[in-house]
């Protein structure tokens, strides 16, 4: 009672009017604990202001049980949540709460009472509501009184004399306003859990009434409701969304996106984050068809936008390589053809280069395409040698997918060679394969292919295939150098290639 009683006399003439008030008065504070009652409420109840001060309020009363105590609890909890909650005053027509007394044996018994209530939120300077006061009057005796006069199917003359029709729509008003409100719920429990974003926008400046969890996560859980729309998300400025919001208010007419780029600042101090919408801004009309605001209802669709976006970019280069690699094929079997007049040897030639060219490809499929190690492709091309004939000693090099099909089919070349008429076609020939990659701010591999220990090797009467492929893949296609010596020690190769051409390709 001290917020009531505030300094000087008129303060401490309120509260003895409470306290002297023959109507049963209850204040609560928010969280529905009693905070004071006046003298009235304590005869109605039977009650002490010791046994019930500070607790709460249907925890003070034994109120019964079974399924109609609970529902009549229910009810007056979501009253009084109502005034809180809303800032407003809230009525109950009729309620039916048992109450203690002592019977005619001295025992004490539950006795049902009818009761109409209205509860009054009371607020501080700043508008919070700091009390509910709940005002109850029993009208147990009219009720009872209404009931013995009350006939099936129509109203007595007693019964209207004695306000039972009144106090029947009030009790049928107010089992309508229950089934509204459970319906309501319903309809606000599915619009929060909805798996889309929804959002509903009031006025012709968009100022946003109420939103799921998704529409909160969309946009960054910022503080979103009760401010317009251009507040609300300043970054969809020159976006058009807010063109297409004015347009739907002022047309009537709905609005769909599909697919819809939008740029959000989903945290503070961060980029803008592109996504990628559907959605449709539906008006809201009132009773005469006017339109009072707009429902948004949309999905995030970025994950699959980008999916799309990363299949087309894979059939574009699958087409890319597929062109690529009949390409090589075709020249492959052009050139073969050129040195192979008999067609046992083209069809040897040919299918052992097409499976050096296979070999690198289930390379480049392993890692996606993303590219091959030179060593995992020396070792492709060398291993039907074994490792004790071919030697290879260098540092990691990542290649890119162009260059290591290159490297692929020129390593075949060498080692078909090597093992036809150099180092490899005697039982003691060897060969060294060593390699570096020199200058780091742009990289350049430096390998040196040298065959020892073989036959004595002598430049070549005219320039066959597979140097021809040798050199025009080199400074074709990898924009690289190479030296070939064919000195009778042993034939050897010098290769000099840009990395960073070869891992861009």
């Amino acid at each position: 009672m001290k917020h009531l009683a505030k300094s000087g006399g008129l303060g401490v003439d309120l509260a003895s009017a409470f306290d002297a008030s023959p109507n049963p008065y209850v204040l609560l504070t928010p969280d529905l604990r009693i905070a004071g009652v006046n003298q009235a409420y304590l005869e109605v109840t039977g009650s002490s202001r010791d046994a019930i001060l500070g607790r709460s309020l249907f925890a003070a009363f034994d109120s019964g049980s079974g399924a109609e105590a609970v529902e009549n609890i229910r009810r007056v909890r979501a009253s009084l949540e109502k005034a809180r909650d809303t800032r407003q005053r809230d009525h109950l027509a009729v309620v039916k709460f048992a109450m203690r007394r002592r019977g005619d044996d001295g025992r004490d018994v539950l006795e049902d009472r009818y009761w109409s209530a209205t509860h009054t939120p009371i607020l501080d300077d700043e508008g919070e509501v700091v009390f509910l006061l709940q005002h109850t009057t029993d009208i147990t005796e009219l009720q009872r009184l209404r009931e013995s006069h009350a006939r099936p199917g129509r109203a007595s003359a007693m019964d209207v004399m004695l306000g039972g029709a009144v106090l029947g729509r009030a009790q049928q008003v107010q089992e309508d306003n229950r089934r509204l409100e459970t319906e309501r719920d319903r309809l606000t429990g599915m619009f929060m859990q909805a798996p889309g974003f929804v959002c509903v926008l009031s006025g012709p400046d968009h100022v946003i009434q109420m939103h799921n969890p998704a529409y909160g996560q969309l946009v960054g859980h910022r503080d979103l409701i009760g401010k317009p729309l251009r507040e609300a998300l300043p970054e969809l400025v020159g976006q058009g969304y807010y063109e297409f919001l004015d347009a739907v208010y002022a047309t009537g007419e709905p609005h769909e996106g599909r697919a819809s780029q939008v740029l959000l600042q989903r945290r503070p101090d961060e980029p803008l984050e592109s996504l990628y919408l559907d959605f449709v801004y539906q008006p809201i009309r009132d009773a005469a068809g006017d339109v009072v605001g707009i429902f948004v209802q949309g999905h995030d669709v970025t994950d699959t936008r980008l999916a799309a976006e990363r299949q087309k970019l894979m059939i574009d280069e699958l087409n890319h390589r597929v062109k690529n690699t009949l390409a090589t094929v075709q020249s492959i079997a052009i050139q073969t053809a050129r040195s192979h007049v008999d067609p046992r040897t083209f069809a040897e030639g040919f299918q052992a280069r097409l499976l050096a060219l296979s070999h690198t490809h289930d390379l480049l499929t392993r890692s996606h395409w993303e590219g091959a190690d030179l060593r995992d492709i020396l070792q492709h091309e060398t291993e039907a040698h074994g490792p004790q004939r071919v030697s290879l000693v260098g540092p990691p090099v990542a290649l890119g997918p162009a260059a290591a099909l290159s490297l692929g089919m020129i390593f075949h070349e060498l080692a078909t060679n090597a093992a036809k008429y150099g180092a490899l076609s005697a039982p003691e020939g060897r060969v060294l394969v060593d390699w570096a990659v020199a200058d780091q701010s742009r990289p350049v591999l430096r390998l040196s292919w040298r065959e020892i220990d073989g036959p004595p090797t002598a430049p070549p009467a005219r320039r066959g295939f597979g140097s021809r492929l040798i050199e025009r893949n080199v400074r074709h296609d990898l924009a690289g150098e190479v030296k070939l010596d064919y000195a009778n020690s042993g034939f050897s190769a010098e290769f000099s290639i840009p990395l960073h051409l070869g891992r861009a390709s």
